[in-house]
C-alpha cells in the first residue's frame, strides 16, 4: 500500500531548496525527487531536481540534460539559469557558468542574486591588447595601471556622491 505525500509538490521543492542550501543533500534531493516525480512537467521542479542530481548524486550529464530541458521550457526564468550555472560551476566548468549567469542577466537585468554570483567568480576584463596572450608581460603591466586607473576613478567617485 503506498503511503500518501503530506506535502504538494511546490512544498517539497521549497523545503528541497531549503534543505539543499542548508547542507543536507540527501534530505534535499528526496523532496526535490518527489516534487519532481508529482510534476515532471514543471521546469522549476525540473531544474531543481537537476541541481541536486549533480550537487548530491555528481551526475553531470543527466542533470544537464534536465536543466536544459527546463531552460528551454521557461527561457524567461532566470532563476533556471542560475541553475544550470551552478551545476556546471559544481563540475569546475566556470566558462559555461558565466555563460549562462550572463543570459540570466539578459532575461532579468536588474537580478541581484545574479550579479552577485558573478561578482563571486571573479569574472575577467580583456586583457588590454587582445592578440596578445593574457599572461604576455605588456598585458600584465597595462592590465595593472588600468585596474588601478579604474580603482582611483571608484573611489574619486564614491567622494564626490558621498559629498
Amino acid at each position: 500500500m503506498q503511503q500518501k505525500s503530506e506535502f504538494t509538490p511546490e512544498e517539497h521543492n521549497r523545503r528541497g531548496i531549503a534543505l539543499l542550501e542548508a547542507g543536507h543533500g540527501h534530505e534535499a534531493f528526496e523532496h526535490l525527487s518527489r516534487a519532481y516525480l508529482i510534476d515532471p512537467q514543471n521546469a522549476r521542479f525540473r531544474s531543481s531536481y537537476a541541481l541536486a542530481l549533480a550537487l548530491v548524486r555528481g551526475q553531470f550529464l543527466g542533470a544537464v540534460e534536465l536543466a536544459r530541458a527546463a531552460v528551454r521550457q521557461e527561457f524567461y526564468n532566470p532563476d533556471l539559469y542560475q541553475n544550470l550555472a551552478r551545476i556546471y560551476l559544481a563540475f569546475d566548468f566556470k566558462a559555461d557558468a558565466i555563460r549562462f549567469l550572463r543570459r540570466a542577466l539578459m532575461v532579468d537585468p536588474e537580478n541581484a542574486a545574479v550579479h552577485r554570483r558573478l561578482a563571486e567568480l571573479g569574472i575577467r576584463r580583456r586583457p588590454p591588447i587582445r592578440f596578445l596572450p593574457r599572461g604576455h608581460a605588456l598585458n600584465r603591466l597595462l592590465g595593472r595601471v588600468q585596474a588601478r586607473m579604474l580603482g582611483r576613478a571608484a573611489w574619486a567617485l564614491s567622494r564626490v556622491q558621498g559629498a
